[in-house]
Order: C-alpha cells, then sequence, then structure tokens
C-alpha cells in the first residue's frame, strides 16, 4: 500500500461487485486503491447463475466464486452481513446497518435487484416465496419437506428465472406449475414456434404449463396448503407458491441519497458508469448505463471493469451489452442471440422446426440474406457458439446452412474474422484465443488461464475446442517417443487383445525399447486390466521405486510403510501391534491427513517382516505408494454423532475394501460425511460422498495439492446400490479415457462436454457402457489380493527385499537419523564403491535399484 492510499467502498457483493474488487486489485500494481466491501449476505460472493445447482448439494460453499473472501490481501477489508444504510455525499462517508462508519474517495453501487412480486392478493403468505438467493432456497426446502414428495408447487414466472424456479422445486421432490401471463414461455428470449417446442419438451419431463393467464389470487385452504386461483378462473391447489416474475434494481439507497435514476428504476450512470456524483459509480443490474438497465452477468462484468479502469485514471467506457442468452432448463438446451424477434426492418427469418425430434432453430437475416441479424435455437443449442459471433457479419454461403441439420452443409468457425467475440461473459476474441494457441496454449486449461475464456458460464468451450483442433499446432497424443497412441489407446489396445507384458506390446505397437515414461504407464494399465501382481515376472522392472517396493522412499533412502484402515477404522489390538513395530524397529510414527498411521525410518530389508507382523494382525497394505486408491475419509456420522444422518463409517469401509488396489492414472482419494457439515471434507476428493435426509449425494473430482478443485455434484438423494453402480461406473470410465497421470479434476475439465456428458455416461448409461464399465470393476473387486501378503508367499520376490543384491546381509550404510527420538533423516554423501574388477577380498556392493533391474535411481 502506497502513503498516498485512497479508499473505494463497495456496497454490495454479488458476482458483480465480486469481480470489480477482483479487477481493481489485478490492475492497481501500485496499491493505489484501499477496498472496503459491504455486504447484506453473509455468504461471500456466489455464482447467483448458478443457483438451482445448490439443490441437492445444499452446501453453501458449492457456488463460492473464486477468491472470494480475499484471503491474505490487505488492501481488501469485507464486512458481512451489513448492509450500507446511509451515503454522506458531502462528507464523503456512508454508514452501515452495523454502525459502522466507512469514509470514501470513491463509492460503488453494486446493490443488484431484488425479485419483483405482482400486488397479487395473498402474496405475503407465508407459503409465498421469491427465488434469488441462498436463504430463499433454504426457505423453499424447508416448505417443500415438510409438504412431502411430490407435493404441487406453483411458480409464478416462465421466464429464464421461472423454468429455473420450476427446476429447483423438480430436484426437492416436488411437482411444480409454471404460470406465465404471456401466451408462451420464456417470451422475452424465444418466439411462438421456440416457445412451443419448449412447452413440450418440458411436460415431458414433469411440469405442468399455464401459459396466457395470470394469477388472481392465492389463499390458504383446508388441507394446510394453498389455493392459487388463475385469471381465467381455472384453480391449483399447492403446498406453495414462488414467485419469478423479474427483477427490479435496488436503487434505493441511491435515491436516499438524491442521484439520479432512470424512468423505470436504476442508478443513472454514463458510459463511464459515473453518477450525477463524480465519486460515485453504479455496476450491474442497479446501473442504468444512459438510462437502460442489464440483468445479465456479462454486461454486469463489463460495468465492473470500466470502473476498475476509470478509478485508475484510464478511459474505459461501457461497450454495449450483448444479451444473447444460453442456458439449460431442466436438462433442455435453449439459447437465444442478436435480434431474435426480428425486429430489424424486413429482416428474413429462415426457420428449421423439427417437433418429432423436439428441435427448432432459427436464424434472422438481413432482407438481402447477406448479413446474420439473430437467431434462437430450443432443444439442441450446439450452434449457438458459432452462430453469436458471426452475428452483424457477412454469411459466408447459404444461410440456411447455419441451422443445417446433420448431415447438411454447415459453417464453421473458420469462418469468422479474429475480432469475433468467442467468450462474451469476458469479452475474448477469436483472435485473443487464437493467438494465446500460437504462443503455447495447446489445451482448454492454459487457454482458460491466460485468456480468461470459458471461466464463467463455459459456453464458450466446444469453441475454444474447435479452435485448438484447427489451429495447425500440433497437438500429440503419443505417449512417447516408443508409442505413438496415447493413453487411453494403449488401454483399449491392452483390452482387447489381451497383451500382458510391456515386451509384447512394444513389440506389436511401439518402437525401441521403452522408457521412463512408458513403462510405468504400461505397468499401471496391466494392473488397472487384471489382478497379476504387480512385481510378477517382467512386470516388476517397470515400476517405479515406490511400486517397485511396495512402500514410499523418503529423502534418506529409507522407507515408510502404512498399513490400510478402511474408512479410519482400527482395533485396539492393531493398535498396539503398531505402536510395538515402530518400537521393536526404530519407526517415527505419524497420523496421516487420511486418517491412517504411518511409520518411517525403515530400511529396505526389514520391509517383508513389519508386513508379515502386520498381516498377522489382520492388517495389508495401503497402497500409499501407488497410484491406486488412497484413503477413504470419514467422520464417525449416525453411529456417533449426533447431527449424522447416515452411518458415513460403515460406507466409508464398505467404498475403501471395494475399491482398494485399484490402479488408475493418478491417485484416488474419497471422503465420506454423515451430513451437511462435511467434516470428512468430502468435496476435496476424486470422489466425495455426502449423506442428507433423502439418501446420498455424490461428488467427483475434486483434488487437493498444487491446484485445489472442489467436487462437482454428480448425483443426489441416491440409495446405497444407486450410488456404489455410479461410483463404479465413474472410476473405470476416468481409468479409461484419462491421460496419463491425469488427475480426476483436469481430466473431467478436459472432458469434451464435462460434467454435463459425464453425467449422462454414468447416470443416464449415454453411451451404453453401464453394464461393460460395472463388470469390469466387479472382476477387480473379485480378484483382489493384498500385494504385501502376496510378496510373503513367494521366495523369489522376498529375494528383492534387501539392500544390496550381492551382499543381502549388508546393512545400508547411507541411511542415518539426526535426532534418535524424532527419527529426523540425514543425507549422507554416498560412499565410494569399490570398482567392480577390485579386491577380491572387498566384494562389490550393487545396490537394488539400477538400470539391470529397470528401476530410476
Amino acid at each position: 500500500m502506497t502513503s498516498e492510499s485512497k479508499t473505494v467502498v463497495v456496497a454490495g457483493h454479488g458476482m458483480v461487485g465480486h469481480r470489480f474488487v477482483q479487477t481493481l486489485r489485478n490492475r492497481d500494481t501500485d496499491g493505489t486503491w484501499r477496498i472496503e466491501v459491504v455486504s447484506e449476505e453473509v455468504d461471500p460472493a456466489y455464482d447467483r447463475v448458478g443457483l438451482s445447482s445448490y439443490v441437492g448439494s445444499w452446501q453453501r460453499d458449492s457456488l463460492a466464486l473464486d477468491g472470494n473472501t480475499y484471503d491474505g490481501d490487505s488492501q481488501v477489508v469485507t464486512h458481512l452481513g451489513e448492509t450500507v444504510s446511509d451515503v454522506d455525499r458531502d462528507g464523503h462517508r456512508v454508514v452501515t446497518s452495523g454502525g459502522r462508519e466507512i469514509a470514501y474517495d470513491a463509492l460503488v453501487l453494486a446493490t443488484g435487484s431484488y425479485a419483483f412480486v405482482p400486488p397479487v392478493p395473498g402474496h405475503d403468505n407465508a407459503k409465498c416465496f421469491v427465488y434469488r438467493t441462498l436463504d430463499d432456497l433454504d426457505a423453499i426446502r424447508a416448505m417443500a419437506d415438510a409438504a412431502g414428495p411430490g407435493a404441487p408447487g406453483v411458480v409464478v414466472g416462465g421466464g429464464l428465472l421461472g423454468l429455473e424456479a420450476a427446476n429447483a422445486l423438480k430436484l426437492m421432490g416436488m411437482t411444480p406449475h409454471v404460470v406465465e401471463f404471456a401466451p408462451r414461455l420464456m417470451p422475452m428470449q424465444v418466439d411462438d414456434g421456440g416457445g412451443a417446442v419448449l412447452k413440450n419438451l418440458v411436460t415431458d419431463l414433469g411440469l405442468t404449463v399455464h401459459t396466457g393467464v395470470g394469477t388472481a389470487d392465492i389463499a390458504d385452504n383446508e388441507s394446510g396448503g394453498l389455493t392459487v386461483t388463475l385469471s381465467d378462473d381455472s384453480t391449483i391447489e399447492a403446498a406453495l407458491v414462488v414467485f419469478s416474475a423479474g427483477v427490479r434494481p435496488r436503487d434505493q439507497l441511491a435515491r436516499d441519497a438524491g442521484l439520479g435514476v432512470g424512468e423505470r428504476g436504476g442508478v443513472l450512470v454514463d458510459t463511464s458508469c459515473r453518477t450525477d456524483d463524480p465519486d460515485i459509480y453504479a455496476i450491474g443490474e442497479v446501473a442504468a448505463v444512459e438510462g437502460r438497465c442489464y440483468g445479465l452477468v456479462a454486461p454486469g462484468y463489463s460495468t465492473a471493469e470500466v470502473v476498475a479502469d476509470q478509478l485508475l485514471g484510464e478511459q474505459s467506457t461501457f461497450p454495449g451489452a450483448d444479451m444473447s442468452t444460453k442456458l439449460k432448463l431442466l436438462g433442455v438446451d435453449v439459447a437465444s442471440f442478436g435480434d431474435a424477434m426480428a425486429t430489424t426492418e424486413n429482416a428474413l427469418e429462415i426457420v428449421y422446426h423439427d417437433p418429432v425430434a423436439g428441435k427448432y432453430a432459427k436464424v434472422v437475416v438481413s432482407d438481402d440474406a447477406t448479413t446474420l441479424l439473430g437467431g434462437i435455437l430450443v432443444g439442441d443449442a450446439s450452434a449457438y457458439a458459432m452462430l453469436k459471433p458471426m452475428v452483424g457479419r457477412e454469411i459466408p454461403g447459404d444461410p440456411a446452412a447455419l441451422i443445417a441439420p446433420a448431415g447438411g452443409p454447415a459453417v464453421g468457425l473458420d469462418a469468422l474474422p479474429d475480432d469475433a467475440e468467442i467468450c462474451s461473459c469476458n469479452g475474448v476474441s477469436k483472435g485473443t484465443i487464437c493467438s494465446a494457441i500460437a504462443e503455447g496454449a495447446c489445451d482448454i486449461a492454459a487457454i482458460k488461464g491466460c485468456t480468461t475464456a470459458g471461466t464463467t458460464c463455459g459456453g464458450c468451450v466446444p469453441s475454444i475446442k474447435s479452435l485448438l483442433e484447427a489451429s495447425g499446432v500440433e497437438l500429440s497424443k503419443s505417449l512417447c517417443a516408443h508409442f505413438e497412441q496415447s493413453r487411453r489407446e494403449l488401454f483399449e489396445i491392452v483390452s482387447v487383445t489381451g497383451i500382458r507384458t510391456f515386451s509384447e506390446l512394444i513389440d506389436r505397437y511401439g518402437t525401441g525399447q521403452g522408457c521412463e515414461v512408458c513403462k510405468p504407464t504400461v505397468a499401471s494399465i496391466l494392473a488397472s486390466t487384471s489382478s497379476d501382481h504387480i512385481l510378477d515376472g517382467e512386470q516388476a522392472a517397470l515400476q517405479d521405486t515406490n511400486d517397485h517396493f511396495l512402500a514410499n522412499m523418503q529423502k534418506n533412502g529409507s522407507y515408510s510403510v502404512v498399513p490400510r484402515m478402511p474408512g479410519g477404522e482400527v482395533t485396539p489390538e492393531q493398535l498396539i501391534v503398531i505402536g510395538e513395530i515402530a518400537r521393536d524397529f526404530d519407526l517415527y510414527t505419524k497420523i496421516t491427513g487420511g486418517q491412517r498411521i504411518d511409520l518411517f525410518g525403515a530400511r529396505v530389508d526389514q520391509l517383508p517382516e513389519i508386513w508379515r507382523r502386520l498381516v498377522d494382525a489382520g492388517m495389508e497394505s495401503g497402497h500409499a505408494y501407488g497410484k491406486s486408491l488412497r484413503t477413504v475419509k470419514s467422520c464417525v456420522g449416525s453411529t456417533w454423532c449426533r447431527y449424522g444422518v447416515q452411518d458415513s463409517v460403515g460406507m466409508a469401509v464398505y467404498l475403501e475394501k471395494r475399491y482398494r488396489g485399484l490402479r488408475s492414472p493418478h491417485k484416488l482419494k474419497f471422503g465420506v460425511s454423515g451430513c451437511a457439515r462435511e467434516c470428512a471434507e468430502a468435496r476435496g476428493k476424486d470422489v466425495g460422498v455426502i449423506a442428507t435426509e433423502h439418501g446420498w449425494n455424490l461428488y467427483v473430482a475434486g483434488n487437493g495439492g498444487q491446484s485445489p478443485k472442489h467436487a462437482q455434484l454428480l448425483a443426489s438423494g441416491v440409495d446405497d446400490a444407486t450410488l456404489v453402480a455410479y461410483i463404479d461406473r465413474y472410476l473405470m470410465f476416468y481409468i479409461r479415457t484419462a491421460d496419463r497421470l491425469q488427475r480426476t479434476a483436469p481430466w473431467l475439465e478436459s472432458l469434451e462436454g464435462g460434467l454435463d456428458h459425464l453425467r449422462a455416461v454414468v447416470c443416464d448409461d449415454s453411451l451404453g457402457l453401464a453394464t461393460e464399465l460395472e463388470a469390469a470393476m466387479g472382476r477387480h473387486v473379485d480378484g483382489y489380493r493384498d500385494e504385501w501378503a502376496a510378496v510373503l508367499e513367494d521366495e523369489e520376490k522376498l529375494k528383492r527385499f534387501v539392500s544390496f543384491v550381492n551382499a543381502p546381509e549388508v546393512v545400508d550404510p547411507t541411511i542415518r537419523f539426526a535426532d534418535a527420538d524424532r527419527k529426523v533423516p540425514v543425507l549422507l554423501d554416498m560412499p565410494a564403491m569399490p570398482p567392480r574388477d577390485g579386491d577380491p577380498g572387498s566384494p562389490t556392493m550393487v545396490r537394488d535399484m539400477t538400470e539391470r533391474e529397470g528401476v530410476p535411481t
């Protein structure tokens, strides 16, 4: 912070307010501005666009925006649970609802909007709600739970937010009715033709749609619910009503401060987003830029960036708004862009309508059919990514080809100029993405990182992939110089051909002798496709150091031993054995983050005896050394905890015993929590299971480590058998399709179609692979055998566990410990080894980690 630092107060901490804070901090390299954020909600900024995804998980942090707490940033202070109640423009200070006074040099109003509730008689009934915040959804959930499964719920409003609310009710187990005054659903986004297709599609999904009618009255009925009377005198018996009939800007603070407001509400600002007070700005939904408010996130982000630049002395102005919309409602794709309603004089409309398939597509073109003006897509919005950037541009060829059905002529992204906007959320052009590719960003994750394209709604990711494919950059799928195939292709080759050795695989499908990349990768594939021991035959020479000795090598050459404790369970007798082993072998013990005990400091020649004592005590390998299942962390669940709603320990033990020893492209970690308090941190795991009163919620593709990722909700409210079936399919699909050393989070990010595609494969069996994937997992479960116990029963394998192959009785002299109590290792210089042709009286000692053994030193 500079000595002349100034303060900007931000009133509101929604998506746009957070974007402003992030942008200002990123661009304010000199620390000119100190930021104080005042937020009415107790939750820091979250993804309000994805509000319906809160249903099922009921985890508030599942919608949290990245960096929303500004941890470690001394330039940003947040005040949650407070509002700005007064603005003293003359004194340049604000007063909060908590009595806090904050002086400002600049004030940014980011108060957003509120849900409009029409003045219908009965609108203030306790069973009436709005759909706007996490608290709103919690209240709706409580009423829905009280009403019971299948209870009817009415949503007033059939626009974008109304259908989102109806989807939320459906996810809560209710039977939704949607009431829309206009003659069609989503009247601002689709026309009559698109509206008709949309109505049919959502009706097939369980919604009852009432269009062309209003809500006349809401009253309590004798059954304890509500009677909703419509304008045509028909009635609906319902458990609750949700108003989702649009929003209004929250401009009361500006009105009280004497700032100008628009005719239809909103704080009047110019194109620099400045109000009639030069030190006060407005952004997002509350800002009426030259008299017009915008209710989408993309123009809101633009206003945030404009004000950040203005505060730093730049002359940025609002570039205008792209009101295009693409979303998936109840699984139905809907998109509109440009002049969707053909309001341009003499505009022409080209329509493709397939009522049987439930698809509707329309493009609006200029009167000479040379320029694309807009369009509507319902049922299949895959063309949106290509069409939206073309708005206002010359059509390359026949305009009908723009919406040609599969098999017909089509237009691709290559027809777009470099200044065409691909990511409207973050204003990223085709040229910017192509430049990033040319500079070495050769996958989706890299392009997201350097351009921000695809980081908000993700709708442009298919376009990014298309640009990658068309870029001319050589995207090699080869595993290494010895195999031109990808890991996925090698997996399929091994599965289909039944090849069981590296030598046969490389002879038939590769070249050369192999390397440190392909050998362990093939070893993993072989282990994933059979129950053969990893040290059988030539496969032993493929393993890396840890797998070679079934233990983790530490920095001084000693090893650590981690016995499996399924779900964190361990008996008193087993604890005693572990303690005796640690005492007898002088090992350092530590509790791991995965609810196990790690024994450090063992020499390689001590490993078999340590294992023997653990196996005799009923324990087995914890596979801490392998790219396989590590742990299934659990809380105590309903067995002990007064908050637990399911037996999380029992489920964790079952899952760990089912998937133990499963070899995969990278390590796997599970978590099982017995309630929404999430003590097992399941949402940071590759597989996360969280108990609810209605069953289990399944989360996938969460990772800790250097690039932590929250797991994403795959399914909610499933029973035990369905949960296990889904995990079987998910894991085997990952093992079959992931790249070498690719964890589940980046795998899901790179998967075409992302979470929606994965859900279709796992939950809906869209590829017809469910039986095959479950059978593959069944073979693993049936063939599992403890790797430690197998070594103890095999004299040939036991011969590997010596410090020196030609001097098996010699203790490795290089292992030392600085602190005898804590077994702190010391690295000593390797003593000079005698020459191979040296004194016959001094036998050459050769370490058992040599090229001859095929293991890297």
